[in-house]
């Protein structure tokens, strides 16, 4: 038997579920230490990807992709070996490769009973008592008219679904503000009776694989904050300060985060049986086109150059765009050095950077 793990959003949640995953298997802390889980977590996720990622700025579903695993229960999981079908682009086959879980496919083309079917479904072939819902930042406890919100669809369609399913469900924020979308004293208020975990780096250290190359920006954040790091860090759309806060998981009933999430609330009323009527559930309520590509606060990309610059050339750029933080994403340095997702790899060999962030100082 084993819990399943929901990955709110899509994108890179898959890599802080992991993160948060092993904290919870874990359990508390013995005389010896916390134990470490013995197998790899059940996490679920749509594969919705940022622009830069995936050009059909859209949930990609069974259609999209080739080499997935049907398995029993009707759903499909991802493989190393799993393709998605041009011109969509996805990064779930590489997190299939390194992560150690079971990466599962969230297909929310039928609508909203279709998708609480699915984890249903799930569920019971994991022999899952408990569903698990991570997500990265927080804004899965929005309400709808905060001025940074940029994507507070896909978060609320997996709060409707799981109170669909009826399994217990458990919601867990990781590094309240750290999606840079609600701010953190505002989410603390709204996690203020939840008795937050502090992951361990190992758990951290669980994820390091796929963070040397995803261009996750939140869950490096949060990998970072478990590790030690503080201070500002300068991102694609702004500067995030991170705390003593950032590096812990607060979890919460799911009634208490539907409580929160307007557009949640609405999607259990009126079941709508559609993406795009789900969609327009969320759009109606907080005026943010459910189904367009993730709102962009930041610079767009530059050019891509052909190779990286080299190392001094690199960081005085890097510290000048900074603006004066501490620290800067790997998401964000390829953006100002020209360069695009995929150089990240290159960038850190060439920065010598072998942490979820970049330090400036």
């Amino acid at each position: 038997m084993s819990d399943l793990y929901i990955a709110a959003g899509g994108g890179g949640d898959p890599v802080g579920t992991l993160i948060a995953a092993r904290t919870l298997a874990a359990g508390p802390a013995g005389p010896a230490g916390p134990a470490r889980p013995a197998d790899p977590p059940l996490i679920a996720t749509y594969a919705w990807e940022r622009p830069e990622v995936d050009p059909t700025s859209s949930p990609l579903g069974e259609r999209n992709f080739d080499g997935l695993v049907h398995e029993r229960g009707g759903f499909a999981a991802f493989t190393p070996a799993t393709r998605a079908r041009p011109p969509a682009g996805s990064t779930m086959p590489g997190l299939a490769r390194d992560l150690p879980a079971r990466l599962l496919l969230l297909d929310p083309a039928r609508g909203l009973p279709s998708l609480a079917r699915q984890i249903a479904s799930m569920a019971e072939a994991a022999g899952a008592g408990r569903i698990h819902i991570v997500d990265i930042g927080g804004d899965i406890l929005t309400h709808g008219d905060e001025p940074g919100l940029c994507s507070p669809f896909g978060d609320a369609l997996t709060l409707a679904a799981c109170r669909l399913t009826g399994v217990p469900t458990t919601v867990h924020i990781a590094g309240p503000g750290l999606d840079g979308e609600i701010g953190e004293q505002p989410l603390l208020e709204r996690l203020a009776a939840s008795r937050p975990r502090v992951p361990d780096r190992d758990a951290a250290a669980a994820a390091s694989r796929a963070l040397a190359w995803h261009p996750s920006e939140a869950s490096a954040l949060w990998a970072a904050a478990v590790r030690g790091a503080r201070g500002t860090v300068r991102t694609v759309n702004g500067v995030i300060r991170l705390t003593d806060a950032s590096a812990r998981l607060y979890p919460l009933p799911l009634h208490e985060a539907i409580g929160h999430n307007p557009v949640a609330r609405a999607l259990v009323a009126e079941r709508p049986a559609t993406l795009s009527a789900a969609a327009d559930v969320s759009h109606r309520l907080t005026g943010i086109p459910g189904l367009a590509g993730e709102r962009t606060r930041g610079p767009q990309p530059q050019r891509p150059r052909r190779v990286c610059p080299d190392r001094d050339e690199a960081m005085k750029t890097l510290r000048e765009a900074a603006d004066g933080a501490e620290h800067i994403t790997l998401r964000h340095a390829a953006r100002t050095l020209g360069l695009t997702w995929k150089d990240i790899p290159a960038l850190r060999t060439v920065l010598t950077a072998n942490t979820p962030l970049l330090r400036l100082g």
